[in-house]
């Protein structure tokens, strides 16, 4: 395998090309909401006795995580947590539900952002890209479109795993969030360890339906439009962006999922913030 610095660009940019046509795929397959509600990861997990660990850090700012998903998909949560913890592992949630306000914030997030830019800065052998290129690496990075953001569904999960024994984290090959040519699923830069992991993980979680995003090793998610593509079922996809009540616990589709949460003007101040921060 060539490791050198040429064949990690030029894997990245494809892997970016083919991430980009996947969300062309997402943005025109037919969803019909069905408004089904959120359930807590955390009260279902509680409630059956399942060891299972959540993120205590902050998505952006003061934002708080929010461990909620569809109540459909909660059971199948917490089956793998079980079997994760037959085996000797604990299933740690990173994500769960992210209003349109915490994904657009996640996007602008100084220590995101600027790893995206720096990323786009390195895939062009040092040249400042145009706000265009941004625009089109952010969106498969960090989901800048409701319509393609399953976290904004209420379908999906990021998850890290951990040894229950001596708990370790059972390595993937990067830490959660990492932004680099080791984030695609079946990357060739690394180990063959930390691959085995990662599909052995990736097994228990599509036993369950729970799918993997292909361009990043910790995203899982179900019922919705990637799945369906992943899958491939042409029947319209049952959950799509929505805004959730949590007082109510009603869900509202998005009026406009197709709008991105920052337009091409807001891109091109986050670059000039974040050169200033470089």
């Amino acid at each position: 395998m060539d490791t050198s610095e040429t064949a990690r660009r030029a894997y990245w940019a494809e892997q970016m090309e083919l991430g980009y046509e996947f969300v062309e795929q997402l943005l025109e397959f037919p969803v019909e909401e069905c408004g089904e509600a959120f359930a807590s990861i955390p009260a279902a997990a509680e409630a059956a006795g399942i060891e299972m660990q959540f993120s205590d850090t902050k998505i952006a700012g003061d934002l708080d995580r929010v461990y909620f998903i569809r109540e459909s998909l909660v059971e199948d949560v917490m089956k793998i947590g079980r079997e994760m913890n037959e085996r000797g592992w604990i299933l740690k949630i990173e994500e769960g539900f992210r209003t349109l306000k915490m994904q657009g914030s996640l996007v602008r997030k100084p220590e995101v952002f600027d790893a995206v830019l720096q990323k786009c800065i390195w895939e062009l052998g040092g040249e400042l890209p145009t706000v265009e290129f941004v625009f089109r690496r952010a969106i498969v990075m960090v989901a800048n479109i409701p319509k393609i953001g399953s976290h904004m569904s209420g379908t999906a999960i990021d998850i890290s795993v951990f040894r229950r024994k001596e708990g370790s984290e059972v390595w993937r090959g990067g830490s959660y969030l990492d932004i680099s040519e080791r984030t695609p699923m079946r990357t060739p830069f690394i180990t063959e360890e930390e691959l085995k992991n990662r599909i052995e993980i990736t097994e228990m979680m599509e036993a369950h339906g729970m799918m993997h995003f292909p361009f990043e090793y910790w995203h899982y998610n179900k019922g919705d439009a990637s799945d369906h593509i992943l899958n491939s079922k042409t029947s319209p996809a049952r959950f799509g962006a929505v805004n959730w009540n949590p007082e109510t616990n009603q869900v509202t589709p998005v009026k406009d999922p197709m709008t991105p949460l920052n337009p091409l003007p807001q891109i091109e101040k986050e670059i000039e913030a974040a050169l200033s921060r470089l």
